[in-house]
């Protein structure tokens, strides 16, 4: 593992508080995946004042690996990448029930009609054009992460209220 891909062991984590606006997130995870060393130290930079845990991957198989050891809230996911693209990467963690959840917001120099349609077709939640724009980027972000975490709440809502109703029916 080369340092480029080796955030710090604390990046970006401040603390979710009102005072920065962002205490509507939990502490998140967002996995960066690019194979260009400059546009991740760029996507590190704009994100560092949210409160969240940024790790990296330079290519899809090494994301995938990093996406089973620290299941991410939301993946920043380059489309054209070696070993695996990132139409490949996002095809098999939506096609997965463990990461189907995982928000993923493609980031593409690619702007053509066809990419953006394949990108919607292969699962993304979302796509930014290179170069990013770090208050879109931010936007789309703290979205994302918004829908990632109101999902659980719900999820663990809907779970409490089987097992009251299950609870009742034995009864």
């Amino acid at each position: 593992m080369t340092q480029d891909n080796q955030p710090p062991s604390d990046a970006g984590a401040g603390s979710a508080n009102s005072s920065n606006g962002e205490s509507f997130l939990p502490q998140s995870t967002v996995l960066i995946v690019d194979d260009n060393p400059q546009n991740i130290e760029l996507l590190q930079a704009f994100l560092e004042s949210l409160p969240v845990k940024l790790v990296t991957a330079v290519d899809g198989v090494e994301a995938l690996e990093k996406v089973a050891e620290h299941n991410p809230d939301l993946i920043l996911l380059d489309i054209m990448m070696p070993r695996m693209s990132g139409f490949q990467v996002c095809r098999k963690l939506k096609a997965d029930a463990k990461t189907r959840d995982i928000q993923v917001l493609m980031v593409t120099a690619l702007n053509e009609l066809g990419d953006i349609e394949q990108a919607t077709e292969c699962g993304t939640d979302d796509f930014v054009s290179k170069p990013v724009n770090k208050f879109e980027l931010l936007t789309r972000v703290k979205s994302l992460l918004r829908v990632r975490h109101l999902k659980s709440e719900l999820e663990r809502a809907l779970t409490y209220l089987n097992e009251i109703e299950h609870d009742e029916e034995t009864l």
